[in-house]
């Protein structure tokens, strides 16, 4: 091995002693071995086995012109400063090192490497070309620092490594190009500092690697691209801080992301995606599109969208064009379409704009817990229709903004216990708000909870869950439901689930929607009936009550008529108190539901005479008759009480007045009072009285009304009796 200098060089000083300058064509010469006709040549330690030709503290004046030739041997250069580029295109080395050094660029287009390249502890000022570049070995960047700021500092494009790219704590500035680049082994940037802002810093377009791509602790100043990369391990970029710099103008395309600081759209990874730990991101995260094996690790990482700050009454980004959709600050994690092998895990992570993602699919759980999402005025979360294998879970979360997942299927649970759901977003073409959670046509394995946790759960614009598909349970337990008198507070329309429990820790403030709910188990508290809008119960079906009604408690029976009445604003509306009923009358408890339907007439009575204004007090009187004599026919006990009561008076009157002629003189039948009371009273029996007395004068009209009388008291007695057997 030849040695070309012996003191040390300052790589940095741009101009060196002279005894340290040596000429490019002069530093193979130089360390080659003289022979007898003038020749030279480079010695070998052992068959097999390159040499090595190092030339260390030296200003490398000229061209080092290896292009287009096979050299087979290992280059050195130790603490040496080149005067121009090395010109290596299309060459063929056994290996190469840049120790220390200082180049003003290294030109190796179509290089073919049989061992390492190795930049490692050099800095370049300028282009690094290694485009189409063959490499048996591996890539060490290690320590170095690539410089051309505004341009591109290692342009790698279709880059093949046998090995690893060896980075770690490398200094880039500009663009980093590897598009279409193939990495055998793993990729290791870690704790590399990348700044292009404004522009690419990182462009993987294509990128291959082998094993695992780590950008873990890197700094980065600009947007780094891994589109349609592929990666067949993990990517992690743990404790990284990521930022776009110079912010990008605004794209007509409402759903490009103009800010972006990682673009991974079509990026398949078969492992584990680590933006975990300290991660943080100014600007948009996207992974549209993209395909990961194994876990999305969020947890700990703080996202922002990098837009302005907001005016809340409008909830606009920067700049909306035409009708798009409000997004608030922006988005800040953008991963529709993508698929995900494994979990979403954000516990405890920080989002600021919207996290969408519209059609993700999850095999596993996407847990959210003890996050922060901030997005006033806009959605925090956008996430239709797409498919969780497991839990969606945000316990303890801190919202501003709405969260709608319309046509989500979850396989488990729905789980917000505890969370906190303020300034929801609001509707591109219309005034009103949006709800705080909108679960429209979800369909969900088991429970929908919207519960107390360690806190209430609160939801200011309301909840949402039009036509939801609840397989077990769906709780409001201590739940906190709206803030406006005039909006929705719960609009559960057409639900269908095993358990309803509707107990909130106050009234729900604004409208409450049950309309053709269908559940098996209700559980509700009068905090619910207490809602301060309208409560919606047309075609609400429950087939029973978490908390049975005893057969002797009559006071719980009028709690819950009191609870209805003052619901719907003492409105007349039959399906709920039918629907009482029936639930009362398949427990068993006849007495009650009779109770309910009384009621249910008495307002159906009321709500007629309101309706005709002269002649309310008939109808009132002809309703309170009813209710009075038979119940509206639900108490026929009353009527067989009202018929002997009329007997017993019929009879008075008939003993106490003047005797009845008989109508046929040749009939000789004794007077009996309360038998012929009997003949008049109960219709169809005749014990023969009836038709053989005459009555004159007020015996006439009395007679008249026993017969009508029994005749409507008889019958309703007869009915009742008929329902009895019947069951």
């Amino acid at each position: 091995m030849t040695e070309v200098g012996a003191r040390g060089l300052d790589v940095f000083d741009p101009s060196p002693p002279r005894s340290a300058r040596v000429a490019a064509a002069d530093v193979l010469r130089g360390a080659g071995i003289g022979e007898a006709d003038g020749t030279w040549r480079l010695p070998r330690r052992r068959a097999g086995v390159p040499p090595v030709v190092r030339v260390a503290d030296k200003f490398v004046t000229g061209v080092l012109d290896l292009r287009a030739v096979e050299f087979p041997y290992v280059l050195e250069f130790v603490r040496c400063r080149f005067e121009q580029p090395p010109d290596l295109r299309q060459g063929k080395l056994a290996g190469l090192e840049f120790a220390g050094c200082h180049l003003p660029g290294l030109l190796g287009r179509n290089l073919t490497g049989s061992n390492e390249i190795s930049l490692a502890g050099s800095t370049v000022e300028g282009l690094v070309d290694l485009v189409d570049a063959d490499i048996a070995g591996s890539l060490s960047l290690q320590d170095a620092a690539l410089l051309a700021p505004g341009g591109i500092a290692l342009h790698a494009d279709r880059l093949t490594l046998a090995g690893g790219l060896l980075g770690q704590r490398v200094r880039v500035t500009g663009e980093l190009r590897m598009a279409s680049a193939h990495v055998g082994g793993y990729c290791n940037l870690t704790g590399g500092s990348f700044d292009n802002p404004g522009g690419h810093a990182f462009n993987g377009t294509g990128l291959h690697v082998g094993g695992t791509l780590l950008l873990a602790g890197c700094t980065v100043l600009g947007t780094v691209l891994l589109a349609g990369a592929r990666i067949d391990s993990a990517l992690t970029m743990r404790g990284a801080g990521v930022s776009r710099g110079r912010a990008a103008d605004d794209a007509l395309d409402p759903h490009s992301d103009p800010s972006a600081t990682l673009v991974f759209d079509r990026l398949t990874v078969d492992g584990d995606v680590q933006l975990d730990r300290g991660f943080r991101s100014t600007g948009a995260v996207r992974m549209v599109n993209a395909a990961l094996g194994g876990t999305l690790s969020l947890s700990g990482g703080a996202f922002d969208a990098g837009g302005p700050e907001l005016d809340e009454p409008t909830g606009y980004g920067r700049a909306v064009h035409g009708n798009a959709e409000p997004t608030g600050h922006g988005r800040a994690l953008h991963l529709d379409g993508a698929r995900v092998g494994g979990d979403v895990i954000g516990r405890q992570c920080r989002v600021r704009g919207q996290l969408r993602m519209v059609d993700l699919q999850v095999k596993g759980s996407l847990i959210l817990d003890g996050s922060e999402l901030d997005n006033p005025r806009a959605d925090a979360v956008l996430g239709n229709r797409s498919r969780i294998g497991s839990n969606l879970a945000a316990r303890e979360v801190e919202v501003a903004g709405g969260l709608e997942l319309r046509g989500v299927h979850v396989g488990a649970n729905v789980d917000l216990r505890g969370s906190r759901i303020t300034k929801p977003g609001r509707y591109r073409h219309q005034p009103a708000g949006k709800p705080s959670l909108d679960v429209g046509g979800a369909v969900i394995g088991r429970d929908l909870i919207c519960a107390r946790g360690a806190r209430e759960f609160v939801a200011h614009g309301g909840v949402r869950a039009r036509r939801a598909q609840v397989g077990r349970m769906a709780t409001f337990d201590g739940a906190v439901l709206g803030d406006k008198l005039d909006s929705h507070a719960l609009n559960v329309l057409g639900m269908q689930v095993q358990e309803l429990t509707l107990t909130p820790v106050t009234a729900p403030r604004g409208d409450v929607t049950l309309r053709q709910v269908r559940c098996t188990s209700l559980d509700d508290n009068e905090n619910f009936w207490s809602a301060t809008g309208w409560i919606d119960l047309e075609e609400f079906r429950y087939d029973s009550l978490r908390h049975p009604i005893d057969l002797r408690d009559d006071d719980e029976v009028e709690r819950r008529l009191r609870w209805l009445r003052q619901a719907m604003r003492r409105t007349y509306r039959p399906g709920p108190y039918d629907q009482f009923a029936e639930m009362l009358r398949a427990g068993g408890n006849d007495e009650h539901a009779a109770t309910v339907l009384v009621e249910k007439q008495r307002l159906r009575y009321r709500a007629v005479a309101e309706g005709r204004r002269w002649l309310r007090p008939l109808v009132l009187l002809w309703s309170w008759l009813q209710r009075a004599m038979v119940g509206y026919g639900y108490r026929p006990a009353r009527a067989l009480g009202w018929l002997v009561v009329t007997w017993l008076l019929g009879s008075a009157w008939f003993a106490a007045g003047p005797e009845l002629v008989e109508i046929n003189d040749d009939d000789h039948l004794p007077w009996n009072p309360w038998l012929f009371t009997i003949d008049l009273v109960v219709p169809i029996v005749d014990f023969g009285n009836k038709n053989r007395w005459q009555t004159p004068g007020a015996s006439q009209w009395i007679a008249s009304g026993l017969i009508v009388m029994g005749w409507v008291l008889a019958t309703t007695v007869a009915a009742g009796l008929t329902r009895m057997l019947k069951r």
